[in-house]
């Protein structure tokens, strides 16, 4: 995230981001594709996980890799429970969030057990996770 956002912001791409969302154009991305978007994020990529400042199109934290990066977890609702970070979202590997404006529609999953959760300085509360497709079995 912090080398995506450094370069985007080095060439003007943050500004026509913004500019793209502002006229309707869906934006998204997966990782740090979807840290993006909100004003604070949680990163591990570099190093140990740590608080970075994302484009702030959606006024929320967010934290990916929920379920399989134990640190990443640790270190948002800690950083939430202190009000170092807003409340905001942490997603876990195969589900998303679908925002309409700086709305959450709703979370969505590619595939079962995928989990969301909405996350504030009291704790974490499950999101009700819409799966998008069941898997396509091949024939024998």
């Amino acid at each position: 995230m912090l080398s995506l956002l450094g370069t985007w912001r080095a060439h003007g791409v943050d500004a026509m981001l913004r500019r793209a969302w502002r006229r309707g154009v869906v934006l998204c991305g997966l990782s740090a594709g979807s840290l993006c978007w909100f004003a604070e994020a949680v990163t591990a990529f570099h190093g140990p996980p740590q608080v970075v400042r994302g484009l702030g199109i959606l006024p929320f934290s967010n934290c990916v890799h929920y379920d399989g990066e134990p640190s990443r977890r640790d270190t948002f609702t800690r950083a939430i429970a202190a009000g170092e970070l807003r409340a905001g979202y942490g997603v876990c590997d195969g589900a998303a969030l679908h925002f309409v404006g700086r709305e959450l529609a709703e979370a969505v999953g590619s595939r079962e057990g995928a989990a969301a959760y909405s996350v504030c300085a009291k704790g974490e509360q499950p999101l009700p996770v819409r799966r998008l497709a069941a898997p396509v079995l091949a024939a024998a």
